[in-house]
């Protein structure tokens, strides 16, 4: 699994990039690598931990490497970061994400990434387009075990008064995301 952190006007960013144990059996071939977690924090151990088990390595430690030059997956998450603060704020959606849960929440997770930069939904309205009306707190639950920030965006969520709930990475990081979208590029 490789990491890597980037400077942005709102934090440290933290990426985790990996294969998976569990890509390559499902998929029948190959594993092919995606973001695994992501977030305003340079606490990497903390990310590690919101990867769900099945996609955590197998062998050695859980460890994690920081390579000089990132290539791959890894250097198109930090790429479509660094072009998210530059105005394109749909590049963290053109990464492919891996995240395993049951299949509310997973299909939830895919729904998030369909919620255009600019668009904000309220819980109600996410649980709609997950196909579970009633499921309300089912996709607040969604956001809030997101592990993959940014490239899940689930900042875009709010709560039915408009007001904007909860963010793992602190009120005023999702403020200023909203902000910039809400922005012309």
């Amino acid at each position: 699994m490789n990491a890597t952190t980037l400077t942005t006007p709102d934090g440290p960013f933290s990426v985790l990039v990996g294969a998976g144990p569990e890509a390559s059996e499902t998929a029948g071939g190959p594993s092919q690598e995606a973001v695994l977690a992501a977030g305003w924090t340079t606490d990497l151990d903390a990310l590690l931990g919101l990867v769900h088990p099945t996609l955590r390595p197998t062998t050695g430690a859980d460890q994690l490497s920081r390579p000089v030059t990132p290539d791959g997956v890894l250097a198109e998450a930090a790429d479509a970061v660094r072009a998210y603060y530059e105005g394109d704020h749909g590049a963290p959606g053109r990464v492919p994400v891996r995240q395993a849960s049951g299949p509310f929440r997973t299909h939830a997770w895919d729904v998030l990434r369909d919620v255009k930069a600019g668009e904000r939904l309220t819980y109600s309205e996410y649980a709609r387009r997950a196909g579970r009306p009633a499921a309300v707190r089912a996709a607040a639950g969604a956001c809030a075990m997101n592990a993959a920030a940014l490239f899940v965006p689930c900042h875009r969520i709010l709560r039915t008064d408009g007001s904007l709930g909860g963010f793992r990475y602190g009120l005023p990081v999702k403020e200023s995301l909203l902000a910039r979208e809400a922005s012309p590029s």
